[in-house]
């Protein structure tokens, strides 16, 4: 006979399995996971100031 796995999720940041609700394993997973998104954020920001200013330069130099 083969054992029956118990119902569990896996963690969204680590990909370990758990017990219990929620996309996260533990407190540690969950902070680095927003510490994570929150340096994307800012670098895709960023990324459409630059994006922005270099759009505007060549508008100015065009007319």
């Amino acid at each position: 006979m083969s054992e029956k796995i118990p119902q569990h999720r896996h963690c969204s940041s680590c990909g370990k399995a758990h017990l219990g609700d929620g996309r996260f394993c533990s407190e540690v997973c969950q902070r680095t996971t927003g510490d994570t998104l929150k340096k994307k954020k800012r670098q895709l920001l960023i990324l459409y100031g630059i994006t922005m200013a270099v759009l505007i330069a060549a508008l100015l130099m065009i007319g």
